[in-house]
């Protein structure tokens, strides 16, 4: 290919921009096909991106989840206040689990590797996966701080120079379930910001760039433009929303103030409920990152996500307060609060766009922790998503499907295989789906044992079994989730948060929620 200089502006610019999404995507790609964790390696529970000098997100991989991506976007720049450029070589990378730091809790990893061309820093790559365990009490929500929940590692050195932080790893064996996956998962995350670095410098040398600089800033400037005018087209205004959760053992009101203010939107939390004292606290930096994609699911859907398309939306929340949690606050389970966040943020929309915003659906994901004297697994189960009136006419919700994390559903045939575990019913979850002219998507229906009939644990972080998804505009809610345990013909109901034993014989019943119905049913 010839010098980038001898074409136009805009297609140097779209060819770079092509490029940089071809080369994160194998990032992301790489991470999955070298993780240990089932659930990033069968699930796609991660993150992938390429950011510039100071630490702006430029391109994030389509492979992830907003949660992971977004929360990412920010905490780069904290890695480079830490280990400010000048202090790095080629041959280092950084680590951190630091809720506050990386993506909201213990059981993420950021990794971010600096890029040298002839000892010029031209890129840095990060990405995030989730590791199943990092000690304490294991992954879910009954903790009541921090420190019993796993091993926090502030952001620090995971190579130096080249050369291992032996340190560190034996740390990390130490306090750990299975350190063999906990390091094969560093090295997994290493291996893929090491790809993404050598198509970089591939991509730099083919195009006759020195860095990304300067193609960098144009790329943010455009996409900063483009979303502010984006915003600009909306209706100016302060827009109010509520939405009734399940919380851990009482219901949480969550409320939200939207407003536009010709080419900026702000999203205010204030209101929602406190802190609180079990592990469904949200560190700020989730609750931006599920808040500001509920708008970007909406508003210049054409536009990149990066730093430039992100900075014209703010998200404000108390300090303390559930969506704004505080160290040293239990965050283990911040999934369960956090990805019910773009429902609400939708619904505000809602009055924006009327007519044109899908109803809620299942929202968070039913990602329970199954676990026996010699095994532990983390599966991933989907339930349905709201009925979307403004897609191409109009279409029924999906069943079974992750919406906002986009995680996916892990096999019966991985989940077997990992675990002595047998999965009797899976299937359909019938009249789950709201009715509606547009119908939500359908949950579905498990039924596990062991396989050996010995008795297991489960660990619940689930939503929407006392508060199913509503419908919008007429439509009718969907089914509400069911956890239980059936004993001979005897079923014991669970809420859908905590950690309690199946005994011996007994089968786990989950059933994931449908998704809300659009419009007259009639």
């Amino acid at each position: 290919m010839s010098d980038l200089r001898d074409m136009p502006p805009d297609l140097q610019l779209q060819l770079v921009w092509d490029r940089l999404l071809a080369l994160v995507e194998e990032q992301a790609q790489t991470l999955m096909r070298t993780a240990f964790s089932t659930v990033v390696r069968e699930a796609g529970d991660l993150s992938a991106g390429v950011f510039d000098r100071s630490g702006r997100m430029l391109a994030q991989a389509v492979t992830g989840t907003p949660g992971h991506v977004n929360a990412m976007a920010a905490s780069v720049a904290r890695f480079l206040e830490v280990h400010p450029l000048p202090t790095l070589q080629p041959g280092d990378v950084l680590v951190t689990n630091d809720p506050w730091d990386g993506t909201g809790h213990l059981n993420d990893f950021t990794v971010v590797t600096p890029v040298f061309s002839q000892a010029h820093c031209v890129a840095l790559f990060a990405a995030t996966s989730h590791i199943a365990d990092v000690g304490g009490r294991g992954f879910g929500p009954d903790a009541p701080e921090l420190f019993e929940e796993g091993l926090r590692i502030p952001i620090m050195p995971l190579f130096s120079g080249g050369e291992r932080n032996e340190t560190l790893l034996k740390i990390i064996a130490a306090n750990v379930r299975d350190p063999a996956v906990a390091e094969g998962d560093l090295y997994s995350l290493t291996a893929c910001n090491e790809a993404g670095a050598r198509r970089l410098l591939a991509t730099l040398a083919e195009f006759g760039l020195p860095d990304l600089e300067t193609m960098g800033d144009a790329l943010l400037v455009r996409s900063e433009a483009a979303m502010r005018a984006a915003i600009g087209r909306l209706p100016d205004g302060c827009y109010r929303e509520s939405l009734t959760i399940d919380g851990y053992d009482e219901p949480l009101k969550l409320h939200c103030a939207l407003t536009i203010d010709g080419e900026t939107l702000t999203l205010d939390f204030a209101g929602s409920p406190p802190a609180s004292a079990f592990g469904i606290n949200v560190p700020l930096t989730y609750t931006q990152a599920y808040a500001s994609f509920g708008v970007r699911a909406l508003v210049g859907g054409d536009i990149p996500n990066n730093a430039g398309s992100l900075a014209p939306i703010r998200v404000t929340a108390p300090a303390g307060s559930l969506l704004a949690a505080q160290p040293p606050s239990a965050v283990s389970a911040r999934h369960a609060i956090g990805q019910m966040l773009p429902d609400l943020v939708i619904g505000a929309m809602a009055q924006v766009l009327p007519g044109q915003v899908p109803s809620p659906g299942a929202s968070c994901i039913w990602n329970p922790v199954l676990r026996g004297d010699d095994f532990v697994i983390n599966p991933i189960f989907n339930g349905g998503t709201g009925a979307r009136p403004a897609l191409d006419g109009g279409k029924d919700g999906l069943s079974t499907t992750a919406f906002p994390s986009g995680v996916r559903t892990t096999s019966t045939e991985v989940n077997e295989a990992t675990a002595p575990l047998v999965f009797w019913r899976r299937e359909l979850a019938p009249g789950s789906a709201g009715d509606g002219a547009l119908r939500g998507g359908y949950g579905q229906i498990l039924e596990i044992a062991h396989r050996h009939a010995a008795a297991f644990t489960v660990s619940r972080m689930f939503d929407r079994v006392a508060h199913p998804a509503l419908g919008r505009d007429g439509g009718a809610a969907g089914a509400h989730g069911v956890v239980a345990i059936r004993s001979d013909d005897e079923e014991q109901h669970l809420r859908g948060k905590g950690v309690d034993a199946v005994p011996a014989g007994s089968s786990l019943i989950l059933q994931t929620p449908g998704g809300g119905g659009w419009g007259d049913p009639a």
